[in-house]
């Protein structure tokens, strides 16, 4: 499976939060995109889809005491400016893509060309819903909040068998979530069960946004999804939405936990040469304890009669990282002098990346 489009993804979800109205839509698209091209970050942002008079069963439409079908209602958009916002969303270089919560809605990714579909939490077990999305063989991000882990087993194996690139958010489905309830140690328990898929991080916290990037990318996750809204007057943030400069925050933090991360955790890293030039100045050098003559054989037993170990480590002295076990000198070492490469008839003498390296070192 090819998971390259997840890797390094932010989705930003607009959600409903455009209320109703393309305006609103467009201006939350447009900020948002900008603070992604300034911090240089692949962003998709994230609709919506709900066929709203074959979602809400027409005995309950206008219930106004029911919180989810008044917002469904009240967040209505049309076909024609779902389509606006998504072509404003790949003019400014993001990606689009929805959440599909009917059939229908999957049918509108579809003819919106959409190359990513997400799974909201509430979904994972609803299969008519899962089967019709797998089959538009595009790649699918599901949360897992709620989940147990026999759902998100089927669910892994059902996209694994099919090949369709799946990527697996760690999400605690509680809105706010405060710092106690995040569980970020469900990433380790992902990635170690499904090493074949991307793992990410849906967040609803509201106290940071720098902690649990930096813990987030440390363990592992790779893709990341949070809530963004604007202010409005007459219109409140949901706390666990994220305005544009604190999403400007987040990317930052993303960015500082690559720095500190470094290179992959799969191979040792290769030191950098200031790291190295560091250390081999702490690095004790040879140096002779009396005079030593030509011929002169060195063996490990009589090692503490004819040298000592002192700083500084100098140009082209063997150090005690050198065994010197059976070595001949082809020329004589003046006592408290240091015992370098060219004293000794040695490999270290005959190999030039070898004199380079000890050459290149100490003072």
């Amino acid at each position: 499976m090819n998971n390259a489009i997840f890797e390094n993804l932010f989705v930003l979800e607009l959600a409903n939060n455009h209320w109703g109205r393309l305006d609103r839509g467009l201006r939350i698209v447009h900020e948002f995109a900008q603070v992604a091209r300034f911090n240089n970050v692949r962003v998709a942002i994230k609709l919506q889809f709900r066929e709203v008079d074959h979602f809400i069963h027409k005995d309950f439409r206008g219930r106004d005491d029911i919180r989810y079908i008044k917002k469904t209602e009240a967040t209505r958009l049309t076909k024609a400016e779902y389509r606006t916002l998504v072509k404003a969303i790949r003019e400014r270089n993001c990606i689009p893509m929805a959440t599909a919560f009917d059939e229908a809605s999957v049918d509108l990714c579809e003819e919106l060309d959409l190359p990513i579909i997400k799974i909201a939490s509430s979904d994972i077990n609803d299969w008519f819903l899962i089967e019709r999305i797998a089959a538009t063989r595009k790649p699918v991000i599901v949360s897992t909040g709620g989940s147990t882990q026999k759902d998100i087993d089927d669910m892994v194996t059902y996209f694994a068998n099919r090949n369709i690139p799946l990527a697996v958010n760690h999400c605690v489905s509680i809105y706010p979530s405060e710092d106690d309830e995040l569980e970020l140690n469900q990433i380790d328990f992902l990635r170690q069960r499904y090493p074949r898929n991307v793992v990410g991080l849906s967040t609803h916290e509201y106290h940071d946004w720098t902690a649990s990037m930096l813990l987030s990318y440390a363990k592992g996750a790779r893709t990341w999804e949070r809530h963004i809204d604007v202010e409005e007057e007459g219109i409140p943030v949901s706390p666990y939405c994220s305005l544009p400069h604190q999403i400007d925050e987040w990317f930052k933090a993303f960015h500082k936990a690559v720095e500190m991360c470094g290179g992959p955790g799969t191979s040792k890293r290769v030191p950098k040469k200031k790291e190295t030039e560091y250390l081999d100045a702490l690095v004790r050098g040879v140096y002779a304890r009396k005079d030593l003559p030509v011929g002169y054989e060195l063996q490990h037993q009589n090692s503490d009669d004819d040298f000592y170990l002192a700083i500084p480590l100098q140009k082209g002295q063997l150090s005690c990282r050198e065994a010197m076990t059976g070595l001949r000198l082809v020329r004589p070492v003046a006592k408290d002098s240091p015992l370098t490469i060219d004293d000794l008839d040695s490999p270290y003498a005959q190999n030039d990346a070898l004199r380079r390296t000890i050459y290149g070192r100490g003072l």
